[in-house]
């Protein structure tokens, strides 16, 4: 019976997603619309669909995981956990505060769809090279980032209910993938609001049943101290690790991760689809907030999670995997009576719909770089809008299906797995769209110089720098995007400057956002003298 209500409760979930996945199909009338929903969201759905399909099944598993790890194993963890929590809350309201209005306004001016289209159609790139390179990187980069996403439903349902994980992650991506194919970009923003509200309530509530499990703070206190080498709380929640070996430059490493907002595809493109660009501020304002209470309520989970792993023989069993510290806690709730049973049905649904409102928006990302960017500009270019449209939905199924051969290793971290994509992103993208809404004298070699050299540089440093370890242990998204940065300002200084089209448009943008900004100010003063 307790199971049944559990599933009951994820299956009605999930026929909500499809049945909204079904309704905004009705409005994707071109691929336009079904890659920008028509540029009509609202302040709400833009922010939390921003942040939902930002912090995927790493706010729920990830995150948790590693700062139980400082519990496991008396190591950084907890540390690691909380500046990258930092990081990522600077990041996301540096970006609605820098970069939203100008995005928007700049995408409109120059009808641009995608970043790619962006890029090449703010530089003039008539011959589609800053297209082609920037719909590789896409590729390379949000392949694997929805790999985790899959990875991650595989193995919630082989938690769950002992399903093997191979068959869960199958049937989890189909789901995924129908309602993403029926509705597009609409679909993944409007039901990317509803999951960030089902993950907020399953955080609350885990952290509840959490602390009343473990006996109370007292309890998780007393388990904190039993570990080795943990002499105080205070030792524990160290900022600089519990060895304080977490110095100055992991620090500014990890804070690093704030850095790969400015690159990141699909948070960019709900800054495009907001139909009035002045109420992004309300939208970074409710972005902001829910980012640092989301990320601070998944930390203390992993505090909490090592006492109740600890207390219920966790930790010593076969198999524990830290990452999946919410997905016990929740199966214990399902356990009690029908109503945990409901709750915890509630919580995975939480887990669920964390992974799906991120790779909903990668595999529309994704498809959109191979569609729109590759196969329509340099192939097809005659398509029609009809073609076009079976061209965009065919392309999310074969992405989506290149992800699962890619997850198909049970044993992958999601959080490693997603600070790869992440970097990649933020270090190819970031400095390229930052230097395209702000520096005039940027032209397309700098910027394609700039795209090159990011993602290059992170799986150099990935893989061949930060293995040396000591100074050069340092998290790749740091060294790529400054080295992304100087490639933009080199390459443009020492080649021709843009033609004066392109730049009496910089200009003309820069106005129309200095003088939104006036009226917006101007409003909100006439507001505050009449309360």
């Amino acid at each position: 019976m307790k199971m049944t209500m559990m599933i009951l409760s994820i299956l009605t979930y999930l026929g909500y997603t499809i049945y909204l996945g079904v309704k905004c199909s009705k409005t994707n009338k071109s691929s336009d619309d079904f890659y920008l929903g028509g540029r009509k969201l609202g302040p709400l759905v833009t922010a939390m669909s921003a942040e939902a399909s930002d912090m995927s099944s790493w706010l729920l598993m990830g995150l948790p995981g590693v700062a139980l790890l400082t519990g496991m194993f008396n190591t950084t963890g907890f540390a690691e956990a909380v500046w990258t929590a930092i990081g990522l809350g600077i990041g996301t309201y540096l970006n609605f505060l820098l970069v939203a209005r100008r995005i928007r306004i700049y995408s409109e001016r120059t009808e641009s769809t995608t970043i790619p289209s962006f890029l090449s159609d703010r530089f003039g790139d008539k011959k589609g090279l800053l297209t082609a390179i920037a719909a590789v990187v896409i590729i390379v980069f949000f392949i694997p980032y929805t790999a985790s996403g899959f990875s991650a439903i595989g193995k919630l349902m082989n938690s769950i209910f002992g399903i093997n994980y191979h068959t869960a992650m199958v049937i989890g991506a189909i789901i995924l993938v129908g309602y993403t194919v029926v509705g597009g970009f609409l679909a993944a923003s409007v039901t990317d609001l509803m999951q960030s509200i089902v993950m907020t309530i399953a955080l609350f509530v885990v952290v509840c049943f959490g602390i009343e499990n473990a006996g109370g703070m007292a309890s998780i206190r007393d388990n904190i101290l039993a570990i080795p080498g943990i002499d105080s709380l205070g030792r524990y929640f160290k900022l600089t690790g519990t060895d304080g070996s977490y110095g100055f430059l992991p620090i500014v490493s990890t804070l690093a991760w704030g850095l790969g907002y400015f690159g990141m595809p699909h948070i960019l493109l709900r800054f495009m689809a907001i139909e009035d660009d002045r109420k992004l501020k309300i939208s970074r304002r409710i972005a902001t907030v829910w980012v640092f209470v989301s990320m601070a309520i998944a930390i203390f989970i992993g505090v909490i999670g090592f006492s109740f792993a600890a207390k219920n023989g966790l930790l010593a069993s076969e198999g524990f995997d830290s990452e999946r510290i919410i997905i016990y806690m929740a199966d214990a709730i399902g356990s009690l009576d029908s109503f945990g049973a409901i709750v915890a049905g509630l919580i995975f649904a939480g887990i669920i719909a964390s992974i799906m409102s991120t790779a909903d928006s990668q595999l529309l990302a994704a498809s959109s770089s191979v569609s729109e960017n590759i196969v329509k500009h340099f192939f097809w270019k005659d398509i029609s809008a009809k073609a076009q449209m079976w061209l965009a939905r065919g392309t999310v199924v074969i992405i989506a299906a290149v992800s699962i051969v890619l997850a198909w290793n049970q044993n992958s971290s999601v959080f490693r797995i997603v600070s790869f994509a992440w970097a990649g992103f933020g270090a190819a993208f970031g400095p390229a769209v930052l230097f395209a809404l702000f520096w005039r004298r940027t032209n397309k070699w700098g910027a394609f110089a700039g795209v090159l050299t990011g993602g290059v540089t992170v799986f150099i440093w990935k893989f061949l720098i930060r293995p040396l370890g000591g100074a050069w242990d340092i998290y790749e998204l740091l060294p790529a995007f400054l080295l992304s940065a100087i490639a933009i300002v080199a390459v443009s200084l020492l080649t021709a400057e843009p033609e004066q089209e392109i730049v009496e448009t910089f200009d003309s943008v820069r106005a129309q956002c200095k003088s939104r900004a006036q009226i917006k100010r101007t409003s909100d003063t006439a507001d505050a003298n009449e309360e």
